[in-house]
C-alpha cells in the first residue's frame, strides 16, 4: 500500500530544498556540473513509492531547483537554461525507469504472494478436506499456515475464543461453522493485513467446506446404516415369512421371530411370551439369549411395573426403564442384570395373544424406534400363530370327519354282524332243516332248496367280508399285528410282514394304519401286476412309520385314483403325511408317517 499523496508532496516541498542546501554545501569542495545526480535520490524516491505523476513533478522540480542554482552561481544564463532542460529530460527518464522499475518489482511481489497463498491454500484445503474429522485436522492447518507465512506460532481453536494476552484473534466464521485463529500480536502489520484480507477469507472458505463435506459424510453414513438395516431387516422378514409359509411348527418360528429381531435391534435378549386364557400369567414361546434368564416355556404371573403387564393392560407397544417390584419376575430379571425392556403386543386378529419383548443390560435406553421396527416382526409371529391356529382347526376337522366315518362303519358293522348276519344264518338253517325233512319225492324240491341254501351262504360270506371292509372286528380284539397278519393271509399275492413294536396304539392310528395296508395290498394286487409285496410297520414311541413295496409295473398316480387320495387325506387329518413312489417298472412304494400321543 503506497503512502498518501500529501505526504509525497510535503516530501518533494522539504526534499527539494533541502537538497537544493546538501548541492551548495558540495559545491565548496566539487564542481557544480557534477552535483545533479544530488536530486537523482529524491526522484528515485518520489517516484519508486508515490508513482510516476509525483516522480514527474519531483523531476521538473528538481530541474528547475538545480538549474536556479546553476544559474546564480555560474552568472551564465544561457548555460542554465541548457542545462536546465538536460536535467529535466535526465529526471524524468529516471522517474519513469524508477517507476517501472518498481511496477516490475510491484507485480514479481503479487506474483509470489500469490502463489504463496495458492501453495498455502493447496496445503490446507489437503489437510482440511482430506481428513475424516475436521477437529483433528485444524492444529495441522495451523502448522501450515505458520510454516508457510513464516509466523512464530499460529492456533486455529473450535468456537469462539477470546484473545490472550500476547496474542491476537482472528474470528472464522461459515454456514454453521465458527471457529478462532490465534497468532502472536507482535507481528508486522503487512503480515496482519495479509492475515486479515487473504489468509483468514481462505481458510473460511476451506472450513465451511470441510465442514460441509463432513455433514454430507455423516448424512451418507446415516443413510447407508439406514439402507444396510434396511436391508438386513428386509432379510430377515423375507426369510420368516419363508418359514411360516412353508408351514414351520410355531416354536420353530417363534425362535427364529426372537433370534432375528434381536440381530437386527442389537439387544442383548429376546424373548416371545403368550398370555395364558386366563390372563393371570404368562410363558415363554420363543426366545434368543434369554434362557440365562428365563427358561423356556415357564410360568410367570403378571406383575404391576413389568412391560408383560403393561402391555396386557394397554393393548399397546410400552417400555420399561427398571425393574423395581417385589414380585419374583421383577427379582429374577433384576437379578439377572436387565435393566429396560420395551414390549409390542402380538395380536392375532382383535385377540391378545401374547407380547414380543426386547430387554437391555445397559443403562442407555433402547432407541426410540424400537416399537415401530418390532412391529412387523411382531406381525410375522401373529400370522405363524394364525397359521398354526388354522392347521390345527383343519387337522381337528379332519379329524372329526375321519372320527365319524369310523364311528359310522363300525355301527353298520355292528347292525350287520349282530342283525342282518343273524337273521340270515337263521334263515340259512331253517332252510336246511326243510331239506332235510322233504319226503323222497320231492327230489326235485330239495335239489331246488339245496341251491337257494348254498346261494344264501355265499350270500352271507360276502356280506361278512362286507362287514370286515367296513370295520375290522379282528383290530380291536387282536390288535394291529393280528389285523395287518390276517390281511397279509387275505392276499392273492405273498406278503412279507415285519412289525416293529407290539404296543398298542390310539384306535384312531390302528384304522388308519389298517385301512393304507389293505388299500396297498388290493392295488398291488389288482391294479400292478405284483408278485411279492413287503409291509414293515415301526412303532415308535411318539410316531408311527409304515412303509409298502411291491415289484409291480409301478406308475401309481395319486392324482387319479380316489383311493389313495382318500388314504393321504386320513393321514393328514392325523397330524401325519403320506408319501407315494411309483415311477413305471420299478414298483411302487408306500411311505406313512403318523404322530400320536402314548
Amino acid at each position: 500500500m503506497r503512502p498518501s499523496v500529501p505526504l509525497g508532496v510535503l516530501v518533494l516541498v522539504v526534499g527539494v530544498p533541502a537538497e537544493t542546501v546538501l548541492v551548495a554545501l558540495l559545491s565548496m569542495v566539487t564542481s557544480v556540473l557534477s552535483l545533479d545526480v544530488v536530486y537523482l535520490f529524491g526522484v528515485v524516491l518520489i517516484s519508486a513509492v508515490w508513482g510516476l505523476g509525483l516522480g514527474l513533478v519531483a523531476a521538473a522540480a528538481s530541474a528547475v531547483a538545480f538549474g536556479l542554482y546553476f544559474a546564480t552561481s555560474t552568472s551564465n544564463p544561457h548555460g542554465s537554461w541548457i542545462m536546465l532542460l538536460a536535467n529535466l529530460v535526465a529526471y524524468s527518464v529516471v522517474a519513469v525507469l524508477s517507476c517501472s522499475v518498481c511496477a516490475s518489482t510491484r507485480l514479481l511481489a503479487r506474483e509470489v504472494d500469490a502463489r504463496v497463498d495458492a501453495d498455502l491454500s493447496a496445503t490446507l484445503a489437503r489437510l482440511l478436506l482430506r481428513a475424516p474429522d475436521l477437529r483433528s485436522a485444524m492444529p495441522a492447518a495451523a502448522r501450515g499456515l505458520a510454516r508457510t507465512l513464516g509466523l512464530p506460532s499460529a492456533s486455529i481453536q473450535p468456537g469462539s475464543v477470546r484473545a490472550r494476552e500476547g496474542h491476537t484473534t482472528f474470528p472464522l466464521r461459515g454456514d454453521g461453522m465458527h471457529a478462532t485463529l490465534i497468532v502472536p500480536a507482535d507481528l508486522t502489520g503487512s503480515t496482519l493485513r495479509r492475515l486479515r484480507d487473504r489468509a483468514v477469507p481462505s481458510l473460511e472458505l476451506l472450513l465451511e467446506a470441510a465442514h460441509e463435506r463432513e455433514r454430507t459424510a455423516d448424512a451418507l453414513r446415516v443413510s447407508r446404516d439406514q439402507l444396510q438395516r434396511i436391508v438386513d431387516e428386509q432379510t430377515s422378514l423375507r426369510h420368516l415369512a419363508t418359514l411360516v409359509a412353508c408351514g414351520a411348527p410355531p416354536t420353530e418360528v417363534f425362535d427364529a421371530v426372537a433370534r432375528e429381531m434381536g440381530m437386527n435391534l442389537g439387544v442383548e435378549h429376546t424373548v416371545i411370551v403368550r398370555y395364558r386364557p386366563d390372563d393371570t400369567a404368562v410363558v415363554t414361546a420363543g426366545s434368543w439369549n434369554y434362557r440365562g434368564i428365563v427358561e423356556h416355556g415357564s410360568h410367570w404371573v403378571l406383575e404391576p411395573g413389568t412391560v408383560t403387564e403393561l402391555v396386557h393392560r394397554t393393548r399397546s407397544p410400552a417400555r420399561v426403564s427398571a425393574y423395581t417390584g417385589d414380585g419374583a419376575l421383577s427379582k429374577r430379571l433384576r437379578d439377572r442384570g436387565i435393566v429396560s425392556s420395551v414390549g409390542c403386543p402380538i395380536m392375532v386378529g382383535s385377540f391378545l395373544w401374547g407380547i414380543a419383548i426386547a430387554s437391555s443390560k445397559t443403562e442407555e435406553p433402547l432407541p426410540p424406534d424400537t416399537e415401530r421396527r418390532m412391529y412387523e416382526f411382531t406381525e410375522l409371529a401373529s400370522a405363524a400363530i394364525a397359521n398354526a391356529q388354522s392347521h390345527a382347526d383343519l387337522i381337528a376337522s379332519r379329524a372329526r370327519v375321519v372320527a365319524a366315518a369310523d364311528e359310522t362303519r363300525r355301527r353298520i358293522e355292528r347292525d350287520l354282524h349282530d342283525g342282518t348276519q343273524q337273521h340270515l344264518v337263521t334263515i340259512a338253517l331253517d332252510m336246511r332243516g326243510i331239506e332235510v325233512g322233504l319226503p323222497p319225492e320231492l327230489d326235485e324240491t330239495r335239489h331246488r332248496l339245496s341251491g337257494a341254501a348254498r346261494a344264501l351262504e355265499e350270500a352271507l360270506a360276502e356280506l361278512r367280508e362286507i362287514s370286515r371292509g367296513l370295520h375290522p372286528a379282528i383290530l380291536a380284539k387282536g390288535g394291529l399285528k393280528v389285523a395287518l397278519t390276517a390281511l397279509a393271509g387275505r392276499s392273492s399275492v405273498p406278503v412279507e410282514l415285519a412289525v416293529n413294536g407290539t404296543a398298542r396304539l390310539p384306535e384312531r392310528v390302528e384304522v388308519s394304519i389298517y385301512y393304507v395296508v389293505s388299500e396297498a395290498l388290493t392295488n398291488a394286487a389288482k391294479h400292478a401286476n405284483a408278485t411279492a409285496i413287503r409291509v414293515d410297520l415301526s412303532v415308535e414311541e411318539t410316531v408311527v412309520r409304515l412303509s409298502v413295496r411291491d415289484d409291480g409295473a409301478g406308475g401309481a398316480d395319486p392324482n387319479h385314483g380316489s383311493g389313495l387320495t382318500g388314504l393321504s387325506d386320513r393321514v393328514q387329518a392325523l397330524g401325519g403325511r403320506l408319501q407315494i413312489i411309483s415311477r413305471p417298472g420299478e414298483g411302487t412304494t408306500l411311505f406313512a408317517e403318523i404322530p400320536y400321543q402314548p
